[in-house]
């Protein structure tokens, strides 16, 4: 064989490795998220009494929840009838004075059965690791069930449990669409980033003072 022949295969062959253990580095945090919150998945049914719901948002459709946001409330108001949870904290992004997910949640949740007062708003969870970090850190909250698709639940539990927060979640099941197979391919993207924000745990973008709103609203359901 000649040698020309043989520089091209053990380039080829290096060239490969390479991206097989690119392949391998990239789906680590995936795999992380699956192992480490396999047994904190839960349906409505079987869902512990924590106190606390907390729902992340998922966008809004001329200002009302979109059809993903609205499944993640009804599991939540489901939660809330069966006496499973006595307080929701609902958070989202409300950076634009024309853009206002948390309101749009509660007013959906009151719609459906939810005493406004159970109702507690976070208005600065601009992702998923800022919700978490804010429910310990701004709103004292211990113990929650978080509510989202199925295909985000898993990074959502893995943030939360690392910002302090005992966490179970009820992945909300959709229709396999594009919508889902877009989420799920953002999923493996955004699993890097979440294992470095679980290491790192850094200050969500915007912090503040201490909210006593869900301590009002667990103390008024007593």
């Amino acid at each position: 064989m000649r040698p020309h022949s043989l520089r091209t295969r053990r380039t080829q062959r290096r060239t490969m490795q390479a991206l097989m253990t690119l392949c391998v580095l990239a789906l680590l945090p995936s795999a992380w998220l699956f192992i480490s919150t396999g047994d904190r998945l839960r349906s409505t049914a079987d869902a512990p009494r924590t106190g606390v719901a907390m729902v992340f948002g998922a966008g809004l459709w001329q200002g009302e929840p979109s059809p993903y946001l609205a499944h993640r409330l009804d599991a939540a108001a489901e939660l809330y009838r069966a006496g499973k949870v006595r307080a929701v904290l609902v958070t989202g992004d409300n950076s634009r004075t024309d853009y206002d997910e948390p309101d749009a949640m509660r007013a959906y949740l009151t719609r459906h059965g939810v005493p406004d007062r159970a109702v507690v708003s976070d208005y600065a969870g601009f992702d998923t690791w800022d919700s978490c970090a804010r429910a310990k850190r701004i709103f004292g909250v211990r113990e929650a069930i978080l509510l989202s698709q199925d295909f985000h639940i898993r990074r959502a539990v893995a943030l939360c449990e690392a910002a302090g927060v005992t966490s179970y979640g009820v992945g909300v099941a959709e229709k396999h669409d594009v919508t889902w197979y877009a989420g799920g391919a953002r999923e493996v993207l955004a699993a890097s980033k979440a294992a470095l924000d679980a290491v790192v745990r850094p200050d969500p973008h915007f912090l503040g003072a201490r909210e006593d709103g869900i301590d009002r609203a667990l103390g008024a359901a007593r």
